[in-house]
């Protein structure tokens, strides 16, 4: 028997966010960070590396490797879709914005998926509104169209989701091919095709991404639900033993497709040795504000866990959630969970009561207008110098920085913040009724505060973030040509030293069979206990100004050495 839903909803309240709006505030979103930078430390590079490596034909595509190091999670996919996007771009694109144009195109897969499966779920029988007495409740379509507005507004306010999203990192092709995977699992009771279209891409897309075992609790998941869940007036009951089966064998198939290829690893961490409270910190504010209303949606829909529009985002979000807590690379792992979480917090908005929606508007408002005002007041120091404590403040983080201006950055910049005024001036005046306004703020905010970031304060990030700067100044210190001996190089390290210097690299041995060997400032004593330090001459020290760390220093082979 099937319980009351706690959604009241009137049809007034379920109007559209106009498309182009829609669409246009999506790709304010999606371009800035991968449009105009170099890639940045360290996972970011460290991908890079991989795919470069593979467009250049030094390495193999079944096992790609970077100076003999394998990738620190197993994947494969998304190293193939860099180093084909290089391969296939013109001569005039950089190679490391040919290898974000397929992440360009995962992002936006997510956000897609993201709306039709909140669409569909939102269609669900158990998800509709309470009828009224005298008519007037939301139409099923329309509060389906609603409801996936304000998902796609619950996802995009996540700030968790802003700089991984932006990487070119398996993380961001599991989030895309996780999220084809939801909504092929949302959208079954309704259509077939695209489902499961979206299935088979989607799980076996996850797997080659590095998350097999992921992709085949997803499927383990969806085949319960299927079994579980009530078949649609007119739909055939013994249809769902059919998908049952379906998503069984097609997880089956995904773990031999990962057996096969050597992708399947257990990384488990013991969980006693982790620190709860920085692992609850990253909960709070990874998924905010998604986090907080979606315990409020399993709490309000408490008697609808078992219907399709909850339990599986809720599966999704268990799945995602004890990934974060059991492996290493926790916020990457909690990436997948961030469009199950947003999905449950846009459930929660039809049960908000109007003192909450004011609470969550004025926190958004006050916050990241206050973050706007910073972004905006160090970039007007950097210019001008006043005031003068911003501006001394960077030269002390990032020294031998020298500020640029670039007027495309700056009129995007104020485009975006002319929008964010509007907005708020929008919100806290007419179209009170809108089902998802309480989303609006938070994730107009955390799309503004994205954009100046990514346009004012893209060059001094460059220059901090980028192994560019010091590569260089390698590069030019090597007066005659010949290969470099490494020690101690991280695997990002070495990937900007391919790219950035286009320098052969080999790991240093106990005979010098290079003209030049590059050690890292930390491995200097280590390198003065393997090596013999006599036949190298020391010639530079290339210091990275924002990190000591990752000082470099560059020996030349003695003259008989």
């Amino acid at each position: 028997m099937n319980q009351p839903t706690p959604a009241i909803v009137a049809q007034s309240a379920v109007r559209r966010l106009p498309r182009a709006a829609l669409l246009l505030f999506c790709a304010a979103y999606v371009l800035p960070g991968f449009i105009g930078r170099e890639p940045w430390k360290n996972a970011d590079i460290t991908a890079f590396g991989y795919m470069y490596e593979l467009a250049t034909g030094h390495a193999s595509w079944l096992a790609p490797t970077l100076l003999g190091q394998p990738p620190e999670f197993d994947a494969l996919l998304p190293y193939w879709l860099g180093a084909w996007a290089m391969r296939l771009a013109p001569g005039w694109i950089a190679p490391d914005l040919a290898a974000r144009v397929p992440f360009v195109a995962l992002l936006a897969v997510t956000l897609v998926s993201m709306w039709y499966a909140v669409y569909n779920l939102a269609r669900s029988p158990a998800a509709q509104p309470v009828p009224f007495a005298f008519g007037g409740e939301a139409r099923p379509k329309d509060y389906a169209r609603a409801m996936a507005d304000g998902g796609v507004l619950a996802l995009i306010a996540c700030l968790g989701l802003a700089q991984l999203s932006h990487e070119t990192t398996p993380a961001l092709a599991q989030l895309g091919f996780s999220t084809l995977a939801f909504y092929g699992l949302a959208a079954l009771p309704f259509r077939t095709v695209l489902p499961v279209l979206a299935l088979l891409v989607g799980l076996p897309g996850l797997a080659l991404s590095g998350a097999p075992s992921t992709a085949v609790l997803l499927a383990a998941g969806g085949a319960v639900l299927s079994v579980l869940d009530h078949p649609l007036d007119g739909h055939n009951r013994n249809g769902k033993w059919l998908w049952a089966v379906t998503l069984v064998a097609l997880g089956a198939a995904v773990a031999a497709l990962a057996s096969g290829l050597g992708l399947w690893r257990w990384r488990l961490d013991a969980v006693w040795q982790r620190e709860w409270r920085d692992t609850g910190k990253l909960l709070l504010w990874f998924a905010w504000p998604a986090g907080p209303l979606a315990l409020w949606t399993v709490w309000r829909w408490r008697r609808q866990l078992g219907s399709r529009h909850v339990a599986l985002p809720l599966w999704f979000a268990v799945v995602a959630v004890a990934s974060t807590l059991l492996t290493p690379s926790s916020d990457r792992s909690l990436l997948l969970g961030l469009p199950a979480l947003a999905t449950l917090a846009v459930f929660s908005l039809p049960t908000l009561r109007r003192g909450v929606s004011a609470v969550i508007d004025w926190f958004t408002l006050l916050f990241f207008t206050g973050c706007a005002v910073v972004i905006w007041v160090v970039w007007i120091s950097l210019q001008i110098g006043i005031p003068r404590q911003p501006a001394a403040n960077v030269a002390r983080l990032a020294p031998g920085y020298e500020p640029s201006f670039s007027l495309l950055a700056f009129g995007l910049a104020l485009a975006g913040t002319v929008a964010w005024a509007w907005l708020v001036k929008w919100r806290v005046g007419r179209n009170q009724s809108a089902l998802w306004k309480s989303l609006v703020l938070p994730a107009g905010g955390a799309a503004l505060c994205w954009l100046l970031l990514m346009t004012l304060w893209l060059p001094v990030l460059d220059y901090a973030r980028s192994y560019s700067p010091v590569v260089r100044g390698v590069a030019q210190a090597i007066t005659s040509p010949g290969c470099v001996e490494v020690v101690g190089l991280n695997r990002g390290q070495v990937a900007a030293m391919r790219f950035h210097g286009q320098l052969e690299l080999r790991t240093a041995g106990p005979v010098a069979s290079c003209p030049w060997l590059v050690v890292t400032s930390e491995f200097q004593q280590v390198a003065a206990m393997a090596l013999n330090m006599k036949q190298w001459e020391l010639v530079a020290t290339v210091r990275r100004p924002t990190d000591a760390k990752d000082n470099l220093l560059l020996y030349r082979r003695r003259r008989g050495g």
